[in-house]
């Protein structure tokens, strides 16, 4: 089998220079990684990963390796495979299979050569290789020990999966620890989001009436970098307990078709389907804005988009202009693909370097843990989660305080003298 699919090899040394730019930015993957250099908890066990492949995805990769780990990767995301950066991995023995703006077919065939590589630990952003294993090479699942997911996406298939039955290895909902949502889903949505429409369009945010639909971790972070850039925030929610939140946050709450009316930008995070339809585009004022944050390119539904409009074109790079029959025009940005990666380079490199550093010692505990766990979905250990966090701080020359055994003692007693 081939040992790359790459677009180029020779755009090798961009690629180098990105991935050597965010190691600099990756103090507490640095750690791991001198760690596991040193123990090489990997030895000879294949990993296989699929996520997002630019350079911050690139450096775990590197860091698995480091731990002796035979590396496959492939993207998860057709329009967020950054070409440099896979030949700068290709050019290193790892094994790449990914390129940009893959259709399709070849999109699922290069995650079938990375699960071709017969990989004992997956770590999935999305879901895409657990679905393969579950069905077209699910002789496979026999061979792998466990894995870890990225994303809010992928952990509800994985539920989804575990709740039926079905689910034929353990895996760690990486997504669901404290280090991941509170600062890549937050920060790290809502900073890379912007950053993608703001480049993209080259448009000023201020004063303008922008819509989240979803008000989970990461529409609370799309929300707040809104907010602060002196927009006027509107939340949509179907969670009654959410949209109180999000009212109490300072932010106005209404029904999607209220705000289909009033919205000039319109951004989807909810992990669902079908959010923005027919009935809201026939409601937008013109030159209204859509994009999307959510894994899937289904929130905004595109095939209605385009049997509500007389043209569409390309006016913009990662901007297509869809014409009413009214004369008003809509834009879609990334084509409905998350926007921060499709239109941008995703997250900065500091909030990736918490998600990644667990990512990394989640696959080391699959690995010691191998074969005491069941096929469940489990949360990421507080131990882990507590040592990202401190090794963060202290890559910052953050001290904290600590109890005292009295202290421990009394807020751990149900009784007291």
């Amino acid at each position: 089998m081939e040992q790359y699919i790459v677009r180029d090899i020779n755009l090798a040394p961009s690629g180098r220079l990105k991935i050597d730019w965010v190691r600099e930015h990756m103090p507490v993957l640095n750690v791991i990684r001198s760690e596991f250099e040193k123990n090489k908890p990997f030895a000879g066990l294949r990993v296989a990963l699929s996520i997002h492949l630019e350079a911050k995805t690139a450096y775990l990769a590197e860091v698995m390796r480091a731990g002796g780990a035979e590396v496959a990767i492939t993207g998860s995301n057709p329009l967020s495979t950054q070409d440099d950066v896979a030949a700068a991995l290709a050019a290193t023995g790892i094994n790449v299979y990914a390129w940009y703006n893959a259709n399709d077919e070849e999109y699922k065939d290069h995650l079938i050569h990375t699960l071709k590589t017969h990989p004992r630990i997956v770590i999935d952003d999305g879901g895409d290789l657990v679905h393969l294993l579950h069905t077209e090479l699910k002789e496979q699942a026999q061979e792998v020990m466990g894995g870890c997911e990225e994303t809010t996406t992928g952990v509800m298939r994985l539920r989804s999966l575990d709740k039926a039955g079905k689910l034929l290895f353990p895996m760690l909902a990486v997504n669901d620890a404290r280090c991941k949502y509170l600062f890549d889903n937050r920060y790290g949505t809502g900073e890379s989001v912007w950053s993608g429409i703001m480049r993209t369009t080259n448009l000023i945010v201020s004063g303008k009436n922008v819509v989240v639909m979803g008000y989970g971790w990461c529409g609370r972070g799309v929300a707040m970098k809104a907010k602060g850039l002196g927009a006027r925030v509107i939340i949509c929610e179907v969670d009654p307990v959410r949209a109180i939140e999000a009212y109490m946050d300072g932010y106005q709450v209404m029904s999607s078709n209220e705000a289909a009316y009033l919205g000039d930008v319109f951004i989807t995070v909810t992990g669902c389907r079908d959010i923005l339809r027919m009935h809201h585009f026939r409601r937008m004022k013109s030159g209204a804005i859509l994009a999307n944050a959510g894994h899937f390119d289904v929130e905004i539904n595109k095939p209605e988009l385009q049997a509500a409009s007389v043209s569409k074109r390309v006016v913009r790079k990662d901007i297509e202009e869809f014409v009413l029959p009214d004369g008003r025009k809509i834009y879609l940005l990334g084509e409905g693909r998350l926007v921060n990666l499709a239109a941008g380079d995703g997250h900065p490199a500091e909030i990736m370097d918490m998600s990644f550093a667990l990512q990394a010692l989640s696959a080391r505990y699959i690995l010691e843990n191998a074969g005491k766990m069941e096929r469940h979905v489990y949360d990421v250990p507080g131990d882990i989660d507590r040592r990202v966090a401190e090794l963060k701080l202290k890559s910052l020359g953050i001290a904290i305080d600590s109890l005292s055994d009295e202290q421990y003692g009394y807020i751990n007693a149900w009784q007291h003298e």
